[in-house]
């Protein structure tokens, strides 16, 4: 078995509950899409299931969110699905559902919920009341059990709307625990189950239920409610944790061709249920990244234990990095006691490991420090460069091992010029295009100097680009200079700015997770009047999808595309 398999299987038997001839029903675990978001990385139940089953054909009448688990019914011929569909859409299908709350009010033990609700901002639904123009939404709620503040509730979904008891739970004041658009409480995952369907046989006509057991995580935030640091203690849940973060990267585990993505996070902290840990996957090589020495981490034997439970998930080795909670004044990212050079579990990798991100080649360096040679949050950017820089002249500003620059030139663009104060940073980015096969293509220019200055210089020259990568470290010091994003974003953007052409275009990054997205809008916006340039439009980047957030919180990368008028 490779590590795909391993690490990232189509499906597992134990999810089938039921197979005939005409049905099959299945325990969807959360973290797997019940449709496909991304048709160029599949991962959907349907796109496994065929990979697992041979299936030539499964119909789908019902969809479960993402982090929603339990019972699916799909058609398995053509025959049933007439059926099937005509039972979904009399509404005699009988679906009921678990959902662990906090706010049910104590001395309410059942209640109907109708509701009017309609589609609102950033993928959420939202509730306009009882009447209007909208979808109606009407769930049955009964109380199953309490523990203090928590409740886990029994729903009868009556109709079937998007995020219906997701929504009409919060709106009734009990939002479900986990769940990161509704406000819920903290939780591992999202305490939603689907617990059984009842429904005719599409063929033979006779009533027949199935049920899924209720998942252990339900359970354990009912009675003990958000674990945070102490599920590192509990084997079984983390084992669940990990499981669950892999099913959500499945699509890129499986990732061919074009897309062919070797490198990408695994585990992204409080996003994945994990605090304070994140888990990146190098080819068949792991870097677990642990945020402090100090809460669960001063327990080295916690620490063990982590570490152990990441290397049976079955690959080659473990590096790792800890990095304190004032990385910024460590002057030695090389220290043993922070970075050690060897694996800390299995065997090693090469010294320049060769990765692909959708299809483009790089070279990190597991050992080296307490970085890789590339942030893989900047994927989707990235890419985005790629379709952008065809022609054009790029400027990559703290160009690090220049990915943004493999990525423009591999894209097309006609000039790219990377600058970062560290000249061996720059060698290997010279390389990292020497391999990707682009050096050679266009003209390539690595300058080894304080990018403060030589954007003065630049712009006092008079040399404009067309697109302006700028993705600075949160503090940075030189002999010249000081830099703190949270306070001189703003002044260095507005030199980025001033080195575009009319209709020229500035790609923003910043990772400080001081500096919220609505705040980092603003920068922009006061760089643009510094600069006194016209801003055409100043447009959000969505965040890193494999990098999901905690409830309540926001991703670590802000990013921005700033266009000039013309």
């Amino acid at each position: 078995m490779g590590l795909a398999d391993a690490l990232f299987p189509h499906f597992d038997d134990a999810w089938i509950l039921h197979a005939d001839d005409d049905l099959l029903v299945v325990d969807k675990p959360d973290g797997v899409a019940s449709q496909a978001a991304d048709p160029e990385l599949p991962d959907d139940l349907v796109t496994r299931l065929k990979a697992h089953l041979g299936a030539p054909y499964l119909g789908v009448h019902q969809r479960l969110d993402r982090d929603t688990s339990g019972v699916m019914v799909l058609a398995r011929r053509r025959e049933a699905n007439a059926g099937l569909a005509a039972e979904f859409e009399s509404r005699s299908v009988e679906k009921r559902y678990v959902a662990c709350v906090t706010g049910w009010p104590k001395g309410r033990s059942n209640a109907t919920l109708r509701d009017v609700v309609v589609e609102g901002d950033a993928g959420r639904m939202r509730v306009i009341g009882a009447r209007g123009k909208g979808q109606l939404a009407v769930t049955q709620v009964k109380v199953v059990a309490r523990r203090a503040e928590r409740t886990m509730l029994e729903l009868v979904l009556e109709t079937g709307r998007m995020h219906q008891a997701r929504v009409q739970l919060a709106n009734a004041g009990a939002p479900i625990a986990g769940d990161v658009l509704y406000g819920g409480a903290p939780a591992l995952r999202l305490m939603l189950h689907a617990r059984s369907i009842a429904l005719r046989h599409p063929m033979g006509g006779a009533r027949v239920t199935f049920e899924a057991s209720v998942p252990t995580e339900l359970d354990a935030w009912l009675e003990r409610g958000d674990l945070g640091e102490a599920v590192f203690d509990d084997a079984k849940l983390l084992k669940r944790a990990l499981a669950r973060a892999a099913r959500r990267r499945y699509g890129l585990g499986r990732s061919a061709g074009a897309r062919e993505t070797s490198a990408f996070p695994l585990v992204n902290e409080e996003g994945d249920g994990l605090p304070r840990i994140a888990v990146d996957l190098y080819g068949e090589h792991l870097v677990a990244q642990l945020y402090g020495d100090d809460g669960p981490w001063g327990d080295r034997s916690r620490r063990e234990r982590v570490l152990d439970a990441l290397h049976a998930l079955g690959t080659q080795g473990i590096y790792l990095k800890v990095r304190p909670k004032q990385a910024n004044v460590v002057v030695d990212t090389r220290r043993e006691d922070l970075a050690p050079a060897t694996p800390v579990r299995g065997v090693a990798a090469p010294t320049e490991l060769p990765i692909l991100e959708e299809g483009a080649p790089y070279r990190v360096r597991l050992g080296d420090g307490l970085s890789t040679g590339i942030f893989l949050d900047q994927r989707a950017n990235r890419r985005k460069v790629r379709a952008l820089a065809g022609g054009l002249a790029v400027a990559n500003l703290f160009s690090y091992t220049c990915a943004f620059s493999v990525a423009a030139a591999l894209g097309g663009a006609r000039k790219t010029v990377s600058v970062d104060v560290a000249v061996t940073a720059l060698e290997w980015g010279r390389e990292n295009l020497r391999r990707a096969g682009v050096l050679e293509r266009g003209e390539h220019t690595f300058v080894a100097r304080d990018v403060f200055d030589w954007m003065k210089r630049t712009i006092a020259k008079g040399e404009r680009f067309d697109l302006v990568i700028l993705d600075p470290p949160s503090y940075s010091t030189t002999k010249r200079t000081r830099f703190s994003a949270a306070n001189d974003y703003a002044a260095l953007a507005a030199d980025a700015l001033a080195l575009l052409r009319p209709g020229g275009r500035l790609l923003a990054c910043s990772n400080h997770r001081g500096i919220r997205q609505d705040r980092f809008r603003k920068m922009l916006f006061d760089a643009a009047r510094l600069a006194k340039v016209d801003a055409a439009q100043i447009k959000d980047m969505p965040p890193p999808s494999d990098f999901p957030v905690a409830v309540g919180a926001e991703s670590h990368l802000k990013s921005a595309l700033v266009t000039l008028r013309g």
